[in-house]
């Protein structure tokens, strides 16, 4: 809902444009632990959450968490956070890196089902980014 629901919009604007033929956008939802498989079977893994950093809203912010304390809080309703998941992910799946692209945002914002101009421009930008960088990696 609203901002915190960034992460769906970015992967419906990435469906949009033009990846490489081996690139699979999934909308993760709140799917927790299921998405565990889908990580362990991609060789390249980028994640997109909305995050409560204090950063402005609207933030775009590339990182590559390896450990628990180097997540930025993200807010999202999945079963399980990000950080749970991930470290589920390391666990059995060894040294494969995981990009994430944290959106900042305001959680204290009225409940909505529309993005905020801020985070409308950072969904614009994020989908850019990542489609450049899978341009490139892939």
């Amino acid at each position: 809902m609203g901002d915190e629901g960034v992460g769906v919009h970015v992967v419906r604007a990435l469906e949009k444009l033009p990846l490489p033929a081996n690139v699979e956008c999934l909308d993760g939802g709140t799917g927790g632990f299921i998405l565990l498989e889908p990580l362990q079977s991609a060789d390249h893994i980028i994640l997109i959450d909305a995050t409560d950093d204090g950063n402005p809203p609207g933030t775009v912010t590339r990182t590559t968490p390896r450990f628990s304390q180097e997540y930025p809080p993200t807010l999202t309703a999945h079963d399980i956070g990000v950080k749970d998941l991930l470290d589920a992910f390391y666990m059995h799946s060894g040294e494969r890196q995981v990009v994430l692209y944290a959106i900042s945002i305001d959680p204290r914002q009225p409940i909505s089902m529309d993005l905020s101009p801020a985070c409308t421009a950072a969904r614009d930008e994020a989908a850019r980014l990542i489609a450049a960088e899978l341009n490139q990696a892939c």
